[in-house]
């Protein structure tokens, strides 16, 4: 078993089953999210020898945020399902472990007591059907320090569709689901407006930049025609994604998808990647490819739920143990050094 299982299994312990339950879903019959984890486990690294590695220097900048590592939290729905406090404790880990977290549209927290732990953060955009529900959102957003927005572009309906743990389901209900940076009147108003919008266009993304002035970065995106849409609509990063195996359960995975978005628009904005990343040997591989940074999910949320905020600052610490002892080992001192030429190869499953 390893360290995230186990740690999958104490969170699994104190959750209600419906809370589990939502964590673990994924689209389809899961073979999305499950070879996610292999092909990130398909991948080599190639030790070098003779070389200085008597230090490793992890840190990093995403977008010209210092990071201690290129390890940060992607944003996630359903955090009070962990802890009550949901992303206030996630977002004191993440400043325990230097690193910057994703805070979803669907936050329990107020963004200003997110802010006020100390992490840097970046604000994941939902579009509304209503666009002025958006506007008013980014525009809180970026008043409480937002640093940049994530916008997910690949809006359809959540490829698991469970009612038994859907969280408008749950026993105590969606209080606290997309409630806690609109007021109880603006919720009235808009309704069902607040619901995803299935519109979306490349202008989008150049309409959030204007109203919130901070850099976008397009999250969903799994083809080099898509990111190259993207970033000629004025996106300034690309986040290679799967959502963890939860849109289209018989899609690539994020493993498989990164090389040719690398080699499209590598050279003009930073790439980041997650889904099924779960290690830093596999960090190391991703960061060789080229990515300039790995989000991790589901591990958090289990450090979340076991532990609360130390649960959170524990998985990121040990994300950045294992890629330093991997860098160590293949001989390299900086994740900057870090080269797909000769540091990974592909295997075949």
């Amino acid at each position: 078993m390893t360290w995230i299982e186990d740690l999958a299994r104490r969170a699994d312990a104190v959750l209600p089953d419906y809370v589990s339950a939502y964590y673990h879903s994924h689209a389809g019959d899961g073979s999305c999210d499950r070879e996610g984890i292999a092909d990130w486990n398909a991948f080599r690294l190639r030790p070098t020898v003779l070389r200085d590695a008597s230090a490793q220097d992890l840190t990093s900048e995403v977008l010209g945020t210092p990071v201690a590592a290129p390890i940060l939290v992607a944003p996630m729905a359903q955090q009070v399902g962990a802890r009550p406090e949901g992303e206030v404790l996630t977002a004191q880990g993440a400043a325990k472990a230097g690193t910057l977290l994703g805070v979803s549209t669907n936050t329990g927290a107020r963004f200003e007591d997110i802010a006020a732990q100390g992490a840097p953060w970046w604000y994941q955009v939902y579009v509304a059907r209503n666009r002025d529900a958006t506007r008013l959102l980014v525009e809180r957003a970026a008043a409480a320090r937002a640093r940049a927005l994530i916008l997910t572009v690949d809006t359809t309906p959540l490829g698991r569709e469970v009612p038994a743990i859907d969280p408008r389901n749950w026993p105590e209900g969606p209080r606290k689901n997309r409630t806690a940076n609109l007021t109880a009147e603006e919720l009235e108003r808009f309704g069902k407006d607040t619901d995803m919008a299935l519109d979306l266009t490349p202008d989008t993304i150049g309409w959030l930049a204007e109203v919130s002035g901070l850099p976008v970065v397009c999250k969903g995106v799994l083809t080099a025609r898509d990111a190259r849409r993207c970033v000629d609509a004025g996106a300034e990063g690309i986040i290679v994604s799967t959502h963890g195996g939860r849109r289209l359960g018989t899609s690539v995975t994020s493993a498989y998808a990164l090389p040719e978005i690398l080699a499209e628009v590598g050279g003009e904005v930073e790439v980041h990647v997650d889904s099924g990343v779960r290690g830093g040997a596999q960090a190391a591989a991703a960061l060789a490819l080229g990515a300039k940074a790995v989000h991790v999910g589901r591990p958090v949320m289990w450090g979340l739920a076991a532990d609360g905020a130390d649960g959170v600052a524990d998985v990121l610490a040990t994300y950045q143990a294992e890629l330093v002892t991997t860098l160590r080992q293949m001989g390299i001192g900086s994740v900057k050094d870090l080269r797909p030429a000769d540091v990974v190869t592909r295997v075949s499953r």
